[in-house]
């Protein structure tokens, strides 16, 4: 599928990209499509798959040292406001502006364009993966319970309890525990439906708000009566491998994992799971989670590789390219084109759930700002202390407030 857009004069002939990738479901198929770019355009592209920690800390020991280590670099969306702010990356502000045509911005959703690519009004990199988080149920357990799929958090919980038998080896619910960004990422989601946030309406930290303490305290109670054994030690492997294995009856996750639950070679639900947006709490204006990642050049390779990145940029993000991507198993959606698209929806039968998703977005519930970092690892190790007991949310919130303040 290859785009006839860049000639047959190879422009890139003897340019070599190296692209510093996240180990989600895009890499691989980043790895499988560089011989296609090859033939497009002539350059070379070389993928290193890495896994989040890994990955965050490489390419920053890249920027920081001038090392040139990475010409392209996925970015997760909630290191933006340090990307900019330590000018990390290339301000693709302009060159978007240049070739807005061509990359048919109008076919993108806003809240994409917005959260993984830009801060504060710049573009520090450019959307190419896009997750929505939604709510995945067994449609089997619901049914021979007769219980409708939950629409407010407050029917979820209820659902999860009733949906509960240890003797079965059956929880209701499973979602992130371990201690860290796992944690303190999922319960950020939970905390937004339930209309809480992690900042005030002048961007200051009100991580004790009556709001938060609420949210967590249903966190701890979900724990405590409906998840796994051990769920207090997941990450996102081990909550999503619960809910393939059949021991979990709900979780709410990114679309990025959805094909795989009908995936025989991993999945034991094949056939009876069903996608839905997210519950959010009652009289919370309906708002779901947005997250992905942004394609950013790193800001010290010479303008020749940048421009050679770029090129890479918007190959990816065309209209065949990207489908190809996502009919390989990218888990990347974000054109309004592709939710309707026969192809993709005889694959994916749940992306209008997604398209969803992205009409109602909010990709700042993790709020995309320099100290993020630093905010993520307090709240990692206060929701996961909250979870085992050692202390109440309300303490725990406080602490993690004062520890917030600190660096504003």
């Amino acid at each position: 599928m290859a785009t006839t857009a860049y000639g047959q004069d190879k422009p890139l002939e003897g340019v070599t990209l190296t692209l510093a990738s996240q180990n989600d479901q895009f890499g691989a198929v980043l790895a499988k499509m560089a011989p296609e770019f090859k033939e497009a355009t002539g350059a070379d592209l070389k993928v290193e798959i890495m896994d989040y920690g890994t990955l965050l800390t490489k390419t920053t020991a890249d920027f920081v040292g001038d090392t040139k280590g990475y010409d392209l670099v996925t970015m997760d969306i909630v290191w933006a406001g340090a990307y900019a702010e330590n000018q990390y990356s290339v301000d693709l502000t302009e060159w978007v502006k240049r070739d807005a045509a061509e990359l048919e911005l109008d076919d993108i959703y806003p809240v994409i364009l917005e959260s993984l690519g830009q801060y504060d009004g710049k573009y520090v990199a450019f959307p190419f993966a896009a997750y929505a988080n939604v709510l995945a149920y067994r449609k089997d357990l619901f049914e021979a319970a007769g219980l409708d799929v939950p629409k407010t958090m407050e029917e979820m919980v209820a659902d999860a309890k009733t949906l509960t038998d240890p003797a079965k080896n059956q929880y209701g619910f499973v979602a992130n525990g371990q201690m860290g960004a796992a944690v303190a990422q999922d319960w950020m989601q939970y905390n937004s439906q339930m209309g809480g946030s992690i900042l005030d309406a002048e961007g200051m930290p009100a991580l004790n708000s009556p709001e938060n303490v609420k949210s967590l305290a249903v966190y701890k109670e979900l724990f405590a009566d409906t998840a796994p054994p051990g769920a207090i030690e997941y990450d996102w492997g081990g909550r999503e491998e619960s809910f393939r294995q059949g021991i979990a009856a709900m979780m709410q996750t990114w679309s990025v994992g959805a094909p795989g639950y009908s995936d025989p070679a991993i999945s034991n639900v094949v056939g009876k799971v069903g996608i839905a947006t997210a519950p959010v709490g009652e009289g919370v204006a309906p708002e779901y989670g947005v997250g992905g990642w942004g394609m950013a050049i790193n800001a010290d390779i010479d303008a020749k590789q940048q421009e050679a990145a770029w090129t890479f940029i918007k190959w990816l993000v065309s209209k065949p390219i990207h489908k190809e991507f996502n009919l390989d198993g990218a888990g990347s959606f974000m054109r309004k084109s592709q939710m309707t698209d026969p192809d993709l929806l005889a694959k994916f039968d749940f992306l209008p759930v997604i398209a969803t998703t992205y009409e109602n977005g909010n990709g700042d519930y993790r709020p995309r700002i320099p100290e993020y970092p630093e905010i993520q690892d307090i709240l990692g190790s206060a929701v996961n202390a909250v979870l085992s007991g050692a202390v109440e949310p309300q303490a725990a919130l406080d602490e993690a407030q004062a520890k917030a303040e600190e660096l504003f």
